[in-house]
């Protein structure tokens, strides 16, 4: 069984996509439903939009790295860039409306990173001179997931 995978895209909006079928197919083999794939699918595009937004600033300015693993109990999602760092905890939580109708009134930006945490069971951020930076999601693998 595979337990390992990466795969390199150019930071396009265009092929976000790829990371995003990239990853499903991983926790497709690490045992997720149709709902906890689609949840890891939408935090990576998240992940990965975040990135040609702010690291890179805009669109074909460098790659992304995605990679998973399968774990015993959990399913790790590492993404890789070279862009801009940032300090997630400088981002304030976003006021999210109580009701439908109070959606007129959501600020954009924060979103992005809080549906990240939300989706996610564990979400973190590294960033340096050398590396670059390092976004790590675990997705914990529930009794049924596991064979």
């Amino acid at each position: 069984m595979i337990t390992e995978r990466a795969l390199t895209i150019p930071g396009r909006y265009d092929r976000v996509s790829d990371a995003c079928q990239f990853v499903s197919e991983g926790a497709q083999l690490a045992g997720f439903d149709t709902d906890e794939i689609f949840r890891i699918e939408l935090a990576c595009d998240e992940a990965c939009t975040n990135v040609i937004q702010h690291a890179y600033r805009g669109e074909n300015r460098g790659d992304i790295r995605v990679s998973w693993q399968i774990k015993e109990r959990e399913f790790v999602i590492v993404i890789r860039d070279k862009g801009q760092g940032f300090d997630p905890d400088s981002v304030p939580q976003p006021d999210i409306p109580e009701g439908p109708e109070d959606l007129e009134e959501l600020k954009i930006g924060g979103l992005g990173l809080h549906f990240m945490r939300t989706l996610m069971d564990q979400v973190h951020f590294s960033s340096d001179q050398v590396e670059g930076n390092k976004l790590v999601m675990i997705k914990y693998r529930s009794e049924s997931t596991v064979p």
